[in-house]
């Protein structure tokens, strides 16, 4: 049982807060209603507050809205556990949104009654606080890539060695080979930035999604620009802003866009529309494809890891795509949803945070 908590203070409690006060480590404390009772310096500065400031209101004030539903839950947890709960929380702070890992402990009396509730930042810095995805995906990645350089490198010296001596049944069996290994690869790749979605400290700004879909769009004219036969034709409203982690914000565009643009190539040519606006404290990006589409009673599993909701000949991938999307949106405090009908295209909407009225202005 953790350690009896004095709410009317005494001489132990006296040396607890003032230890609160050295420590390096962000640290609080709510009453069972929610209400701030403390912060320690290390928390002032988690949250862009100061104590003084924030004794005795809600601590729902520093949160983002979308997130009070689940620090409320994470709270009513924790009063119920003798472990203690650790969960994502998005911090408001100074306009922008802080996304931390917080544990939760119920501080109790003597008698086991819940007094309050300890809120800690959790700062992961070793191997042992990695998540087991990604343990898993670095332990792969490393292990795995370099045969399969191999692989795909003597399948293509095979193939230009023994070139004469090959019918169209050996070419086709070594471009199989080949093939397999790029898929494989892929995979890897795409494991990794799962691991990334998932657990990359947030470092949040005002992002310009415009300059990062544009960016995004030029990648994808580069990749593909030796299929001459496709035209692409893409429209970016400029001006559209949110808060967030730049890197991720521009991964997770690059999961949705290169959806939009896979499933487009085989229908008549690419036609990407990228358009948005702010309401009531999101941006809501909107991505419309004149792609294959697919059958909405399937809409379930389209950001589930590994569900393929079409087949490789149809150009469906590893299946992790838009897991990593929705992961990432999901980390910002939003969510991505799906609307579509199959050969008529589809429309994926976005909600971040949006940025600060004084900052979403385009800037020179």
């Amino acid at each position: 049982m953790p350690t009896p908590f004095d709410p009317h203070g005494g001489p132990s409690d006296d040396r607890w807060r003032a230890a609160l006060q050295v420590t390096r480590a962000a640290i609080a404390i709510v009453d069972a209603q929610g209400r701030w009772l403390e912060l320690n310096p290390a928390f002032e500065r988690l949250v862009g507050r100061e104590a003084a400031a924030l004794h005795g209101h809600p601590v729902f004030d520093c949160l983002l809205q979308s997130s009070c539903a689940a620090m409320q839950r994470q709270l009513d947890a924790a009063m119920a556990s003798e472990e203690g709960v650790e969960a994502e929380q998005h911090w408001l702070r100074q306009g922008l949104v802080l996304a931390t890992p917080i544990h939760a402990v119920a501080l109790r009396d003597a008698h086991g009654a819940v007094q309050a509730v300890m809120l800690e930042h959790v700062v992961p810095n070793t191997n042992r606080d990695r998540h087991p995805l990604q343990l898993f995906a670095d332990a792969i990645a490393h292990d795995l890539r370099a045969p399969l350089r191999s692989i795909d490198s003597f399948a293509q010296l095979l193939g230009k060695r023994a070139a004469a001596r090959l019918d169209d049944t050996d070419r086709d069996h070594l471009g199989r080979i080949r093939n397999a290994a790029a898929r494989m690869g892929g995979l890897l790749v795409a494991l990794s930035e799962l691991s990334l979605a998932m657990r990359a400290e947030l470092r949040t700004a005002v992002v310009d999604l415009s300059l990062l879909a544009e960016w995004v769009i030029a990648e994808l004219r580069e990749a593909h620009a030796a299929d001459e036969a496709i035209e692409a034709r893409v429209q970016v409203q400029p001006g559209l802003r949110a808060q967030g982690d730049e890197r991720l914000l521009k991964l997770m565009l690059a999961q949705v866009l290169g959806n939009a643009w896979k499933f487009s190539r085989g229908c008549g040519g690419i036609d990407i529309r990228v358009e948005g606006e702010c309401d009531d404290g999101l941006m809501r990006l909107r991505i419309h494809d004149r792609g294959c589409g697919f059958d909405m009673q399937y809409a379930h599993k389209l950001f589930q890891p590994f569900q393929r909701l079409h087949g490789p000949d149809q150009g469906g991938g590893h299946g992790l795509g838009l897991a990593i999307a929705q992961c990432i949106a999901q980390r910002h405090g939003g969510h991505i949803h799906a609307q579509s009908q199959p050969q008529a295209g589809s429309v994926f909407t976005i909600e971040l945070p949006a940025a600060p009225a004084a900052e979403s202005a385009p800037h020179a």
